[in-house]
């Protein structure tokens, strides 16, 4: 039978300039936890193991990424902050600010297996890093350095200087270059995971902070969630700054998924802002999710394409005091929870 459908090359080119189809993301699940909610921060999610990480005041939560199970907890720590997986090694690592403090436990059994002081102040993000096989630590403190260590030992081999002031996200583009965001000098300072020497400090202008960072390998950008509405994308070789697409207030995480070519940006003020990488120069606005207020930190499960956040729920402000400082939203006890935002 002959078809009468004629593919001309004008209605091939009208066909594929049609935009893709809408996103719809919402929270598609909820994991309560409970207990002590006075502070919490970085989400890790393991994809393959199926596990996810929580950062949860004196603790990290283990919970089972498909049915929010608790498995079982690492700790106690005085501050938790930051979650590390080497999985051809076994070991995991998690930061402790308070106290200065780095812990080396067993990834199948979540077992702690050796504690150790960092070497340098307040340490906040640790990220692996495949390329170089080392784990690194970023000194949020006064010493504004990172931590480098060795994830099969659990020994710190090194210390990279930056000359920081207040570390936050780091990543790396699998070809020697790792990114570190300086929230105090709204920069991005650059070294060589080989030599370990620094390389560069970009600024981050117009961009305000700079707290989460992801890393677009494939295209050679750097991104950097800021505190003024907006993510800095830079070239990741040169340091230029290419585009500024806006986002939602407060970030302090931040997600670039090759794979759909989207970043995930949590921000405190009930939202997560997904943007559409259209040309490694060009991103527009894909949705903005409603989420609870405070929910700004992200992991990411790639099995499953959900970004993953935690927040506890806050209770009325409290008037403000003449004189006094500005009140702050109680958080309500026993609220904790793991959301899961993805697609329906």
């Amino acid at each position: 039978m002959k078809s009468f459908l004629r593919f001309t090359p004008a209605w091939f080119a009208l066909v594929t300039l049609l935009p893709a189809a809408r996103a719809e993301y919402s929270i598609v699940s909820r994991f309560p936890i409970g207990g002590d909610t006075s502070g919490y921060d970085y989400v890790c999610v393991d994809s393959t193991a199926r596990r996810i990480y929580v950062a949860h005041e004196k603790r990290f939560e283990v919970l089972d990424a498909d049915t929010g199970k608790k498995l079982g907890e690492i700790g106690p720590v005085s501050r938790a902050h930051g979650i590390a997986l080497a999985p051809e090694f076994g070991h995991g690592f998690v930061s402790s600010g308070i106290d200065d403090l780095i812990v080396m436990f067993d990834l199948k059994t979540q077992k702690e297996l050796k504690r150790f002081k960092s070497s340098g102040s307040n340490p906040d993000a640790i990220e692996y890093d495949p390329e170089s096989k080392k784990v690194y630590a970023a000194n949020h403190g006064t010493t504004g350095d990172v931590t480098v260590i060795d994830p099969a030992a659990g020994d710190i081999v090194a210390t990279v200087k930056l000359g920081g002031k207040k570390l936050e996200g780091i990543g790396f583009d699998g070809r020697g270059h790792a990114f570190v965001n300086d929230e105090e000098m709204s920069a991005i300072h650059v070294f060589d995971t080989q030599t370990l020497a620094k390389k560069a400090t970009w600024s981050l202008a117009p961009g305000e902070g700079g707290t989460g960072l992801a890393v677009d390998a494939k295209n050679h950008r750097v991104m950097s969630a800021c505190a003024n509405f907006k993510v800095i994308v830079l070239d990741s070789d040169s340091g230029k700054v290419v585009a500024t697409p806006a986002i939602g207030e407060d970030p302090d995480g931040l997600y670039y998924d090759a794979k759909s070519r989207r970043i995930f940006s949590p921000n405190a003020d009930g939202t997560m802002t997904i943007l559409q990488q259209e040309t490694p120069d060009k991103y527009s606005v894909l949705q903005t999710v409603k989420t609870p207020i405070g929910s700004k930190t992200i992991g990411f499960d790639e099995k499953t394409g959900r970004a993953v956040s935690c927040v506890p729920k806050f209770g009325p402000k409290p008037k403000p005091v003449k004189g006094g400082p500005a009140p702050k939203a109680p958080i309500l006890a026993g609220s904790f929870e793991v959301i899961l935002v993805g697609e329906k």
